[in-house]
């Protein structure tokens, strides 16, 4: 065949991924927030669109992540299962889960709360398991496949080849949201009084309430921090279990 033929070809598969990493709601939900004007919570005016970078603190009583059993306040289940397709395989989506309660985001002694059901969030899935033919899907994994109506293996008796990924929010731990900020009495939505005022955070009209722990979202300056300063990525990142 004609080189041309070829680099077209080429052209068209590096476009199709190109494309796919590009515009994956991880790439939207990082690219939103890293070029979103910051702001300091307690310098946040009512009516403006901006990020801000706090901890999260409890407000609720944690809740436990369905694969590792963590205390959080947010959590996301991520389960594949690989099924064949023609001559070759491919990952095919069978659980998408989120789940939150209520937590805030605390920066020095300013607070904020995401008061809106409309968010779009990255978690960073910092657990991972896999279960296949010679790997039985260890108790919890069973009961939460079985809670969503999902078995862990086939109809002929055989191990299904899943993998789930998990990602949570913890105590403590730093996130990034952008949205509208509205100052308000934290009683007025249904928070403890002793957290007094504190900057509510919703969509507008032209955007969601983005929210991330993924630290690209949340150096405030990578310019100027120092190496003490840059976050800590292998406390949670990166573990892989079978």
């Amino acid at each position: 065949m004609e080189p041309v033929f070829f680099f077209i070809i080429f052209a068209i598969i590096v476009t199709v991924l190109l494309s796919a990493v590009f515009f994956s709601k991880k790439a939207i939900i990082k690219r939103k927030l890293k070029k979103s004007e910051l702001r300091k919570i307690a310098d946040f005016k009512d009516g403006e669109l901006a990020r801000i970078v706090g901890t999260v603190e409890f407000v609720d009583a944690p809740l436990l992540s369905p694969l590792s059993n963590r205390e959080c306040s947010y959590y996301y289940v991520h389960i594949e299962q690989k099924v064949a397709s023609g001559n070759s395989s491919k990952w095919k989506t069978i659980i998408e889960e989120e789940i939150s309660n209520k937590f805030l985001i605390r920066e020095e002694t300013s607070y904020a709360f995401i008061n809106d059901d409309r968010i779009k969030s990255y978690i960073v899935q910092d657990e991972s398991y896999s279960t296949g033919f010679f790997t039985d899907a260890p108790q919890n994994l069973e009961n939460y496949l079985n809670s969503k109506g999902v078995k862990s293996e086939s109809s002929w008796g055989f191990n299904k080849t899943l993998r789930y990924k998990e990602g949570i929010l913890e105590q403590g731990e730093k996130v990034a949201v952008f949205g509208k900020g509205e100052w308000k009495n934290a009683a007025s939505v249904n928070l403890p009084e002793k957290y007094g005022r504190i900057l509510t955070i919703t969509s507008s009209t032209k955007d969601a309430v983005y929210l991330s722990d993924d630290p690209d979202t949340t150096v405030k300056n990578a310019a100027k921090i120092s190496s003490s300063e840059k976050p800590n990525t292998t406390t949670r990142r990166g573990r892989y279990r079978k």
